[in-house]
């Protein structure tokens, strides 16, 4: 018996060593093509951590002002599904919000003064049920391009969509830097 120990407990180290570094890996996410399924994974990663830093905010804390210039964390939310939204249309579509999603998405795409005064008053559910319903689309465009597609241009753009999920992603990596900070100052 004394033997089997340090048997099992070395295997058990083994499998939560490869666990964590499973954690750790940028692998193509299955059913997208392998450039689009990297870039998907580290989409839905972000958004795992900041849906981790916000899931348990009270409405004090999602409407939480830093200072008279900052946004609300609920605003930054709705921020981020608009910007992908309009990311969504720029790259599969080629255009921008037409009248009517700019009347739904320019405030949050915006955010300032106009922001601070119309965004707030929702639970941090409301705001991510937008973010993941945008999500679902993008997850959705994206399974349908493959990599030739994310090296193209975009139509009348020095950019290629791949930079443009890209700036996408690292925008959303910005404000979550944003959001955990204005959280921290919101629960003291």
């Amino acid at each position: 018996m004394k033997k089997i120990a340090p048997i099992v407990c070395m295997i058990s180290l083994l499998i939560v060593s490869c666990a964590v570094e499973a954690q750790n890996t940028i692998m193509p996410k299955k059913g997208y093509s392998p450039q689009i399924g990297s870039t998907v994974m580290m989409l839905e990663d972000l958004k795992a951590r900041v849906t981790q830093s916000v899931r348990n905010l009270n409405q004090q804390e999602v409407d939480f002002l830093l200072d008279e210039d900052a946004n609300r964390i609920g605003a930054m939310i709705l921020h981020l599904a608009a910007t992908e939204k309009y990311y969504q249309l720029y790259t599969f579509e080629n255009r921008g919000f037409n009248k009517e999603e700019a009347k739904k998405w320019e405030t949050a795409l915006s955010l300032g003064e106009k922001g601070r005064a119309e965004i707030q008053g929702k639970p941090i559910s409301y705001y991510m049920d937008i973010w993941d319903e945008v999500r679902k689309e993008t997850l959705r465009l994206l399974k349908q391009k493959d990599d030739k597609w994310f090296e193209a241009k975009v139509k009348g753009s020095s950019m290629n969509n791949h930079w443009a999920w890209y700036h996408v992603m690292e925008h959303q990596a910005n404000h979550m830097g944003q959001i955990r900070l204005i959280s921290r100052r919101a629960s003291k």
